[in-house]
Parts: C-alpha cells; structure tokens; sequence
C-alpha cells in the first residue's frame, strides 16, 4: 500500500517532492500558509545550478517547462568598488551552467504540474505533535487538523516541523539585508540601471554592501547589506522612511549610482535578517517524519537555498519511489545523503560570507573568480 504523504510548505522544494511523488503515483498533499499562489510576491531572480536544481528538474520531467523561463544574458556579473569603478566583469555567452529565471514563474510552473487539489491553501500550522507508531497530527490555526504516517517538513527557516527532530533554533548571524526594487529602471533610473548591467553587480566593503540584479521588464532588485544588531534595523520599512535613511548613512561617499539603489528605490524597503542552523545539524532517525530545504539546513545566503531545497524534494520523492511500502527505510537512505550534503554546503556558504562581507572584501572574492585563490 502506497503511504500518502503530508508536505508543510508549497515553496519550490515542497512543490519539487510533491511534483517528483506525482510522477511516480505516490499521491501527496501539501499544507500551505498563504491564502492563495498570489498572495505575496515571490522573491526575484533565481540562478539554476546544473549540480542540483537542474537535476531536480529533471527527476520532476519539467526541464522543458525550465528552459521556457531562462532569461537569456543575465549570468553576467560585475564587482563595483565603492566609488562605481568596475573592478570585475563577466558577460554571458550562454554557456555558463547557471541560468536565471523568475522565482514566481517557476513555482507556478512546479503548481501547474500537480494535480487539481494538492496545494491546500490557507493552512497555517499552528502545532504538531507525535502520536506514536510514526505516525503524526498537524493542527490549524483554524481549528482543523490532519492525521498522517509520513509528514515532510518543508516549511522554511521558522519550520513548525522541525521541534519534532532537533531542538535546533536558528541563530542570527550578525547581518541584515534591506530588499528594495527599482521599476523602469533604464528610463527612470538610466545612471543606476548602467551600474548594474546586464545581470547581476555587486559593490562590496567590510560588513556591508549593495548587491543587485537585472530582472525582466526593466526592474532592478537589490539587497543592501549591514552588519549590525538586529534592533538596530528596529522601523525598516514603509512607516518609518527615518531608519532607512539611517542604513543610507552608513553608506555614505559611495557613488550615487549605488546608493539610489536604496534612496530611490520604487517600493517600500523590506527587512531580510540572515539567520543560520548549525553547519553540521543533523537529527536521529524519528519515525514518519523527515525535513528539507531551509526547515533542514538554513545557511546564509549563498545562491544555493533554493537549489538545494529542490534537490531535497528531488531525492526525497526519488526515495520513496525506491521503496515502496518501506517508509523508514526511504527516509534513512535519504537523510544518509542530505547531512554531509547539507554540512559541505553549509561550510561553503560560511566561506562565501566571509569573502563577501570580511575584512578583505571585496579582493578575496575576486581572487576566487578569477582563479587567484
């Protein structure tokens, strides 16, 4: 008898392993918060690895459906120094392994390929508790709940999922990023849009920076870096435009170019704290429950989380599809992969943060670009 599985999340690593489960005639249902696919914007560009997130595609039969959403030329990449000197550069001649697309476009490309009815919107998980013999209760923040035998946390940094394996909290990392967006950007901001090129630029310093990327239609999305307190980004956002004119300060003498990325940005600014799991976090083996994506490794940002969250759902699903009616045994041969996976992942992600945001930024990262270190 074919285990339906329970899924908490409908980001991409969710929506892979319900995607990959599908393939394989596993039914599965998927526990999501928002009310709707549109509830919220979902995040900006993201860069496809042919390591994982390709891979994972492929495992879900959707890398036709992938190779519709590549944005071509935005692999190319430029470091700015402060002052708007171009210090690296790298165009796209469409060979680089890594394509963009837009993070929306491809989660709604993961929800068209389900079944009507997978995605249950709407359903907050307000706790979960063990029943014993592996087997699960979720409850709803409106008072409903479900029972079942194989539950899959895939519920991001703050998972309700994960307290049933590690007690495991993620930590702050001493940084924050302030997200904005510029619309019409070659028309209504020609200087900035110039900076940041055809794809993505990033201006680095010591514990701070300005990354941003060339979206479609003409939209500049970046990331404004800050290491600081946590309470000292305390009124970021659109009631208060006082605390982001307090990070603009701390970039002050940096070309206009750059810091219109934050001082003219078209949307509200929204807060982003960085937060980490251990490197090394791990769970003993618990009976029907497993977890994956950020609810398993959150790491600082790296390119790697999305990816990674898909090549979870990928193995996962691949996993079970392997050992039919053998739950426990599909679960331990995937969490046997996913921890070094997760930890050498991690490790690099810690080592990315440190070029990026050291004391020798922006020169050691691009050394390791250009083969220097």
């Amino acid at each position: 008898m074919t285990t339906h599985v329970t899924i908490v999340g409908a980001g991409l690593g969710g929506l892979t392993l319900a995607r990959v489960l599908h393939v394989h005639g596993i039914p599965a249902t998927v526990y999501e918060a928002e009310s709707s696919p549109e509830a919220r914007a979902q995040g900006g560009m993201l860069d496809i690895h042919d390591t994982n997130g390709q891979p994972a595609l492929r495992a879900a039969r959707l890398t036709e459906e992938f190779r519709a959403l590549v944005l071509e030329g935005r692999q190319a990449s430029r470091a700015l120094a402060p002052d708007g000197t171009v210090l690296f550069e790298e165009g796209d001649d469409g060979t680089g392994g890594r394509p963009e697309v837009m993070r929306g476009e491809l989660r709604r490309t993961l929800l068209d390929s389900l079944p009507t009815g997978t995605v249950r919107w709407g359903h907050k998980v307000s706790a979960v508790r063990a029943l014993g013999g592996g087997r699960h209760e979720v409850a709803f923040a409106d008072g409903t709940s479900h029972l079942t035998s194989l539950l899959v946390g895939a519920d991001g940094a703050w998972s309700r999922v994960r307290p049933l394996l590690s007690d495991a909290v993620p930590e702050y990392v001493g940084m924050s990023f302030v997200e904005t967006w510029l619309l019409d950007a070659d028309t209504r901001h020609p200087a900035t849009a110039k900076a940041v090129g055809d794809g993505s630029m990033f201006a680095l310093a010591p514990g701070r920076a300005i990354q941003a990327h060339r979206e479609s239609g003409g939209v500049l999305h970046a990331y404004v870096a800050l290491r600081r307190p946590l309470e000292w980004f305390d009124g970021i956002g659109p009631a208060d435009p006082a605390a982001t004119a307090r990070v603009a300060r701390e970039f002050a003498g940096w070309a206009p170019e750059l810091t219109a990325l934050l001082t003219d940005a078209d949307t509200a600014p929204v807060l982003r704290p960085l937060h980490t799991l251990p490197a090394a976090h791990r769970w003993e083996r618990v009976p029907g429950v497993t977890l994956l994506g950020d609810a398993a490794h959150l790491m600082p940002p790296s390119g790697e989380g999305a990816n990674l969250a898909m090549y979870d759902g990928a193995e996962l699903g691949t996993a079970l599809a392997a050992h039919p009616g053998q739950v426990e045994a599909a679960l331990a041969a995937y969490e046997r992969d996913l921890f070094p996976r997760s930890a050498a992942e991690a490790a690099d992600a810690a080592r990315l943060h440190a070029l990026m945001f050291g004391d020798d930024a922006p020169h050691g990262l691009i050394k390791m670009f250009t083969g220097g270190e």
